[in-house]
């Protein structure tokens, strides 16, 4: 939903660029054409939601994730940041860093929390994009998903896989960046970003 009517809105990779990488994964499910990228364009930049996939319990999206859709998927960003910066939010189903989830020895290795999965989302800083909540609050504690099990929600026992990025010269425009986790309706909870552009 916008306020402000988008110039365009393009629903998932153009096909001429998702024809550029293999994401079939094990030649069943292609990832391109399962809705999981949406772009509008505005005035000022693109505004960019993914679902990224997840990597399975049994790990057997990780090769899809590694070596085909965070590539691609950076790839996408940097190339609307050609025509004007770029904000893209979204499940990105993966912890960055140890303090990006509760427990994160015990789930080192496991869906979420692999080198490879994190690699992909350092791939990202690496590129210029900045992980706007951490300009504002460090450490652990502050997460956006929440397991059904152990009460781990009212534990606080989570891990923060939903972010907003945004093109490191929107850096200066950041006002704030939030997460809401008493809004409750979800295993995962609302965050926001606000810009002034």
């Amino acid at each position: 939903f916008s306020k402000i009517k988008p110039i365009a809105v393009i629903n998932g990779f153009p096909d001429d660029f998702s024809k550029k990488f293999n994401l079939v994964d094990r030649q069943t499910r292609d990832a391109a054409r399962e809705g999981r990228v949406i772009t509008a364009e505005f005035d000022k930049f693109f505004l960019v939601t993914v679902y990224t996939p997840n990597a399975k319990d049994d790990l057997s999206r990780v090769p899809l994730r590694h070596k085909y859709w965070d590539p691609a998927f950076l790839a996408y960003c940097k190339q609307l940041e050609t025509k004007k910066p770029v904000v893209f939010c979204g499940d990105l189903n993966v912890a960055h860093t140890p303090d990006d989830l509760a427990r994160p020895k015990q789930n080192e290795g496991k869906k979420g929390y692999t080198k490879e999965e994190r690699e992909g989302f350092q791939a990202f800083i690496n590129a210029g994009f900045v992980d706007t909540f951490r300009l504002f609050k460090q450490g652990p504690g502050h997460y956006t998903w929440w397991t059904h099990w152990a009460n781990a929600r009212q534990r606080n026992i989570g891990w923060r896989i939903d972010y907003f990025l945004v093109s490191s010269r929107l850096k200066s425009h950041i006002k704030s960046a939030e997460i809401y986790p008493e809004v409750a309706g979800s295993d995962h909870c609302p965050i926001s970003l606000e810009l002034d552009l």
